[in-house]
């Protein structure tokens, strides 16, 4: 009985102690993953600390926000110093959000402000004690994703994408990938596209897109092809046949547009009703729709010149120039004299001179000719180097063969969006 009673005695003692080991165990578990939950959200501990939230409103300043929160001036103003090399608190801009974390007692006293730059980028004031101003950025995932779609009668590439609530920034980033390639002021029904992209998610909800990685673009029966491909550490797109998307000018100076007047010897001007020469292509489009140079070069006329009003002429080499014509505005920091690189913003669509409405008028002349701008086709600037060919064509074939199998809607010229299991790499 007492060998039965010792024994019994001892698997209590055992049973005691790993109860309390487990306990400790799991009491540190719980803890660490508070705390990481915490530090994940802005780089703090905000555990014993009020949360409020709101939006920057108009006219409203950074000192006012603080102000209104017992937060005394002069405090404000060492704050505004410290955050200098970091944030510029005059830079708080209209409808941006803004935490501010609050001792959880009767003085409400605010330990931290938290600005958000973008749904990314956040600027975290510490004003608990000593001021630390600090940047933080929240965990960003991927996802590839695809988007397919028909261009409808009257419709558009914006439109098609937009009618399906996808997020704007594909159609920009779309055109702006096959720039050099197709004129997307001239695409008609039945051209249709396939593209596989990044999509970004903070906290679940998505923010915006990332890297378009392959495309193809069906304009009046032709297809066009883009594959990105780092070479040399720069990432680049590229067609089937490894040559750059990129060419030595653009395909417009616009983007999103009409053709309101193309290129002519003989155009009823719309103004004196008489019939002129129209060496040009007048692009409709709103005031203050940003203009692009084509190309790189040298600004070599900026002025207001009679008729075509306010007027760029960009000189890119021995043979070519072109010219924009009744703009609103000039960008800043372009002077004569200024070198503009190929999708730098120079002006800003206008009706300036003479002029029936908001247009640009776009001139192109190789040695001195003017030329029909639309009908030109200009090499590409590199290919993938002979060292890159054999990795190249294994990811070119492998993104050909997924493009071959993403089926179209053709019939609702619908426009879908699908999670994809590969990852390129």
């Amino acid at each position: 009985m007492k060998y039965i009673a010792k024994s019994i005695l001892f698997l209590i003692f055992i049973l005691l102690i790993t109860n309390c080991n487990t306990q400790k165990e799991t009491q540190q578990i719980l803890t660490v993953d508070t705390n990481k939950v915490h530090l994940e959200k802005y780089g703090f501990i905000a555990d014993s600390l009020s949360e409020i939230s709101g939006s920057i409103n108009r006219n409203q300043t950074f000192s006012d926000i603080l102000q209104d929160h017992n937060v005394p001036f002069r405090r404000i103003l060492k704050i505004a110093k410290k955050a200098k090399d970091t944030f510029d608190v005059r830079k708080i801009r209209l409808n941006k959000n803004y935490q501010l974390f609050v001792e959880n007692d009767s003085t409400e006293a605010v330990k931290y402000f938290v600005y958000e730059k973008d749904p990314v980028n956040y600027v975290v004031f510490d004003i608990a004690d000593t001021i630390n101003v600090y940047e933080f950025k929240k965990e960003v995932k991927i996802r590839e994703k695809v988007v397919t779609g028909y261009i409808r009668e009257g419709s558009s590439l914006f439109l098609s994408l937009e009618e399906k609530n996808n997020d704007p920034e594909l159609a920009i980033a779309l055109s702006e990938v096959f720039a050099w390639q197709i004129n997307f002021f001239g695409i008609q029904k039945g051209d249709f596209f396939k593209a596989v992209y990044e999509e970004k998610f903070v906290d679940g909800k998505a923010v915006g897109i990332g890297r378009i990685l392959s495309a193809q673009f069906n304009h009046w029966g032709e297809d066009y092809f883009a594959f990105l491909f780092e070479q040399d550490g720069k990432e680049a797109y590229f067609d089937e046949n490894g040559k750059s998307l990129q060419k030595q000018f653009l395909k417009s100076p616009l983007k999103f547009s009409r053709i309101s007047s193309g290129f002519s010897y003989s155009r009823l001007h719309p103004i004196l009703k008489v019939r002129r020469a129209h060496t040009g292509i007048d692009y409709a489009a709103p005031m203050g729709t940003p203009v692009k140079a084509v190309g790189d070069g040298t600004v070599i006329h900026r002025k207001y010149s009679g008729a075509a009003g306010r007027y760029i002429k960009v000189k890119h080499n021995a043979t070519y120039t072109s010219g924009y014509m009744h703009l609103s505005r000039y960008a800043k920091g372009i002077s004569v004299g200024s070198r503009v690189r190929q999708g730098q913003i120079i002006g800003y669509v206008g009706s300036s001179g003479r002029s029936t409405g908001p247009h640009l008028d776009f001139r192109f002349w190789r040695g001195g000719t003017p030329i029909n701008y639309l009908r030109m086709k200009f090499p590409p600037t590199h290919p993938v180097k002979s060292e890159y060919e054999e990795r190249y064509s294994a990811i070119m074939y492998n993104w050909m063969d997924k493009l071959a199998r993403i089926e179209l809607l053709d019939k609702n010229y619908d426009v879908i969006a699908l999670n994809l299991k590969h990852k390129s790499k």
